[in-house]
C-alpha cells in the first residue's frame, strides 16, 4: 500500500484519537475528583444504545437523526445520575454500574436477531477506528472544541447539571468515533496517572497523546484492530507514567 493510501487511512483515526484525548483527559480527572469512575462506561453505553434504537426502530435514519437520538440518551442518563448524586450519593457508584449493565443488556437484545448483530455489538464496543473518515472528524470537531472552551473559560460550568451535560456531549461523539473501550480508557487511564501531579491536566493530556500516538503504530505495524490495541497502549502509558512519578518520588 503506498503511504498515501496509507496515510487517507491512519490520518482521520490518529486526528480523531487525539482530539477525544485532549477533551477526555480533564472530563477524566473531574471524574476521578467525584469518585464517579464507571459513569463514562454507563453513558457511552446508553448513548449506544440510542444510536442501536434508532437504527432499529426508524427505516433508514439519517446520521442527524441518529446523533439526536444518542445525544438525547446521553443527555437524559446524565440528568438521570445528577438526580442520583443529589439524593442517593452512597448508592451511585451501585446505580451507575446498573445503569450500564442494563442498557449493554437491552442493546444486545435488540441486537439478537440482526443478520450482523454480533458485528455491531463489537462495532459499539470496540470501534471501527480505521473506518473514520476527514468528514467524520469534521462533523465532531466542533463538539469537542465547545467542550473544552466551555470547561476553560467559565470554570463554574464543571459543578453541578453542567458537568453531566458536557459529559454527555463529548461521550456522545467519542463512542460513535472510537467505541465504548475506548472511551473508559481514554477517560480513566490518563487521569489516573495525573491525579496529585504538581500539573495534572499536562499530564493527563501528555499521557493521553502518547498512548494514541503509540497505540495507532502498533496498530499499523502488527495489523491488529485499532481499538483494543489503543486500549492496551493506554494502559501501558498510564502504568509507565505511575512508575515513573513513583521513581521520581523515591
Amino acid at each position: 500500500m503506498m503511504s498515501s493510501e496509507l496515510l487517507s487511512i491512519i490520518g482521520p483515526a490518529l486526528v480523531a484519537g487525539l482530539i477525544i484525548a485532549l477533551t477526555h483527559a480533564p472530563l477524566g480527572l473531574e471524574v476521578l475528583k467525584r469518585g464517579i469512575i464507571f459513569i463514562d462506561l454507563a453513558v457511552a453505553q446508553i448513548a449506544g444504545l440510542g444510536l442501536v434504537a434508532a437504527d432499529r426502530f426508524f427505516h433508514d435514519p439519517s446520521a442527524w437523526m441518529l446523533q439526536a437520538v444518542a445525544l438525547s440518551s446521553a443527555i437524559l442518563a446524565g440528568l438521570f445520575f445528577r438526580r442520583i448524586e443529589k439524593t442517593m450519593p452512597n448508592q451511585q457508584e451501585a446505580i451507575i454500574g446498573v445503569s450500564f449493565v442494563l442498557a449493554a443488556s437491552l442493546a444486545i437484545l435488540l441486537l439478537s436477531d440482526h443478520p450482523r448483530g454480533g458485528e455491531e455489538i463489537q462495532h459499539l464496543l470496540s470501534g471501527q477506528m480505521l473506518f473514520v473518515t476527514w468528514d467524520n472528524v469534521l462533523a465532531h470537531a466542533p463538539v469537542y472544541l465547545l467542550i473544552l472552551l466551555a470547561w476553560f473559560l467559565k470554570p463554574s460550568i464543571r459543578q453541578g447539571i453542567g458537568f453531566y451535560l458536557l459529559f454527555a456531549l463529548a461521550i456522545t461523539s467519542s463512542v460513535q468515533l472510537v467505541g465504548v473501550y475506548v472511551v473508559f480508557a481514554s477517560l480513566i487511564l490518563p487521569a489516573l496517572a495525573a491525579t496529585g501531579a504538581h500539573s495534572p491536566h499536562k499530564l493527563a493530556w501528555l499521557c493521553g497523546v502518547c498512548s494514541v500516538l503509540v497505540g495507532m503504530a502498533m496498530a499499523v505495524v502488527t495489523d491488529w484492530p485499532a481499538g483494543p490495541v489503543l486500549v492496551v497502549s493506554y494502559v501501558a502509558i498510564a502504568c509507565l507514567g505511575l512508575l515513573i512519578r513513583r521513581s521520581a518520588r523515591g
